[in-house]
């Protein structure tokens, strides 16, 4: 019979060949969430923080606004310190999630 601690290295060396199968252009944002061992309640934050930063994205849009430096500054410092700011920019880009913000942010990489 398997031990515990063998059945869990089984399992984190199938999660590693299942990661190199994943079509990283598609799902780039659950790649990176996978790689820097996420939890489920650190992606929903991710989640919450784009939601919140979109919303006064549209807002600021509707004023006129052109430069979203200050959305940016604060994404950079909300975001969970496991992820880079950049990658994790591109990453929910090319996964079409939260699209006009992600592409105003990628303008100031």
């Amino acid at each position: 019979m398997n031990t515990i601690e063998e059945r869990l290295q089984r399992l984190e060396y199938y999660q590693s060949l299942l990661v190199e199968i994943i079509d990283s252009t598609q799902h780039s944002f659950t790649l990176l969430v996978i790689k820097s061992q996420l939890s489920k309640e650190e992606v929903k934050e991710i989640h919450q923080l784009c939601r919140a930063l979109s919303e006064q994205h549209e807002e600021q849009k509707a004023q006129g606004l052109v430069i979203f430096t200050d959305l940016l500054t604060l994404f950079a410092g909300q975001l969970n310190s496991k992820v880079n700011v950049s990658q994790t920019i591109k990453a929910l880009h090319n996964q079409n999630l939260y699209k006009p913000l992600m592409q105003a942010f990628l303008k100031y990489l």
